[in-house]
């Protein structure tokens, strides 16, 4: 390094930092090792609801306790269960609740506000996605929801 001059030895350090620079930015950057972030904030274990103490549990197809907060799913309307018209309504109510167990199960979510931040019965209006898309969009598609209008319907 004694016989090389100052000039000489910086055109070098930067030719080679040129060069490795090249190299990363053309091999499509620095490789990494971890996965990719979700967008979704919140994961939770969801049960089903019973008793007077409801923190994360799922009331019905369209109702959950988040976080001690309840929640009403802003984007559709599901069978009753607590109140059904008849037999075949409660059947497919039960099977809407226990499919929207799997879903929040599933990973995480997000909640997301619409134009009213609460509904009539003091519960928090969201729509629960993950990924962007809606659960309540999954659970209409699968005909154990239909896109809410407004009011609820006979199922019967």
């Amino acid at each position: 390094m004694n016989n090389l001059r100052w000039p000489t030895f910086i055109i070098i350090t930067v030719a080679m930092c040129t060069a490795l620079f090249l190299a990363i930015f053309l091999s499509g950057g620095p490789a990494t090792t971890t996965a990719a972030v979700s967008i979704d904030p919140n994961r939770s274990s969801f049960g089903i609801c019973f008793g007077p103490e409801r923190i994360t549990c799922v009331v019905d197809g369209d109702t959950i306790w988040f976080e001690g907060r309840k929640i009403r799913i802003a984007d559709i309307n599901t069978p009753e269960i607590s109140s059904p018209g008849c037999a075949s309504e409660r059947q497919l109510g039960e099977r809407a609740k226990m499919r929207l167990q799997a879903l929040l199960n599933q990973g995480s979510f997000s909640l997301q506000s619409i134009d009213r931040d609460q509904d009539k019965y003091g519960r928090d209006l969201r729509i629960i996605t993950r990924d962007g898309q809606s659960l309540g969009d999954i659970l209409v598609a699968e005909g154990l929801a239909e896109r809410w209008q407004g009011y609820r319907r006979d199922w019967c």
